[in-house]
């Protein structure tokens, strides 16, 4: 079921709600930034996510075929969402670390599944072969 989430990030100059269904599965891949920043996402429709305050606060980081950005509070450092579109998963997107979700309960984020995608090998609908690293 959805419900609604305020997140920020660390300094809380970021600050966002989103409307996540966290029973219906998270995500987290092994491909190079989201091994580096150690993401962990909850994809949601962009009608589903509202910027309360930060934009100004924001810098973008894109690579590769460009189809995501980025984001992150130039302050703090910390990526409390990206977007981007992408076809395949159903064009246009948010991604919300559901780490930085400031309203999440233990039991919310414990039970929440993940789906783990192995974007190492831009194998991104297939499990990798580990994944206790992530």
């Amino acid at each position: 079921m959805k419900k609604t989430y305020h997140g920020s990030c660390h300094c809380g100059k970021v600050r966002f709600q989103a409307l996540i269904d966290l029973a219906a599965g998270t995500g987290k891949c092994n491909c190079s930034i989201c091994m580096k920043s150690r993401g962990w996402g909850a994809i949601v429709k962009p009608d589903d996510f509202t910027l309360l305050s930060g934009e100004e606060d924001l810098s973008s980081y894109q690579f590769g075929s460009f189809s995501a950005e980025h984001l992150f509070c130039r302050h703090c450092g910390v990526k409390s969402f990206g977007r981007g579109n992408v076809p395949e998963i159903g064009g246009a997107y948010v991604s919300v670390n559901v780490s930085c979700l400031d309203d999440a309960t233990l039991e919310e984020l414990s039970t929440a599944p993940v789906r783990y995608m192995d974007g190492r090998h831009n194998n991104w609908f297939e499990v990798p072969a580990e994944v206790r690293y992530l």
